[in-house]
């Protein structure tokens, strides 16, 4: 009867932790996603919605030169300003072929400036902190690892904005052949 009346209360405190989890929720992050999309809509009404798409729109031509707009510049200014899950919003400025690999350099780009600027993934400073700890415990210098990964997240989102890019118009082409 005791092993029965255990279970019981087990059984009843998963769903007591899981009420616990929904309130924090409740509580904590959703009125922060509320107000922050608040204040981006806000900000982007003031600063006028014409002016952001200039910004989507200059990203958006066509060559070379415009790879590191649309895959560098956007989504690191989209990740430090807005943070990780507003960023991806400013694909919406975008035109249609370029928004999967803008949504690619920008979530690819969420966790390598969390050393440097802990605002844009809160969530994950875990983490980072604990590959910071044993660099740490190796003597090595945190702060230069925090620039490297850095730096090296602008090249592979770079990297990965071009391909997702590619294969887009590759699997598009492909449909419209069907």
């Amino acid at each position: 009867m005791e092993a029965l009346a255990k279970a019981a209360e087990w059984f009843i405190g998963l769903f007591q932790q899981g009420g616990s989890v929904f309130a924090s929720l409740v509580v904590g992050i959703v009125p922060l996603l509320v107000v922050l999309m608040t204040f981006v809509n806000a900000l982007i009404a003031l600063i006028g919605p014409e002016k952001i798409e200039g910004v989507g729109k200059a990203a958006a031509k066509d060559g070379l030169l415009y790879y590191p707009v649309r895959y560098v510049v956007l989504p690191f200014l989209s990740v430090f300003f807005l943070t990780n899950p507003m960023a991806y919003t400013m694909g919406r400025f975008l035109p249609e072929k370029y928004k999967p690999a803008f949504y690619d350099a920008a979530v690819s780009y969420v966790p390598p400036p969390l050393g440097i600027f802990p605002h844009i993934n809160p969530g994950e400073i875990f983490v980072w902190a604990g590959i910071a700890n044993g660099v740490e415990q190796a003597g090595y210098n945190v702060a230069e690892l925090a620039i490297r990964y850095l730096l090296i997240g602008l090249v592979v989102i770079l990297m990965r904005g071009i391909v997702t890019e590619r294969i887009t118009a590759a699997m598009w082409k492909t449909k419209e052949a069907k």
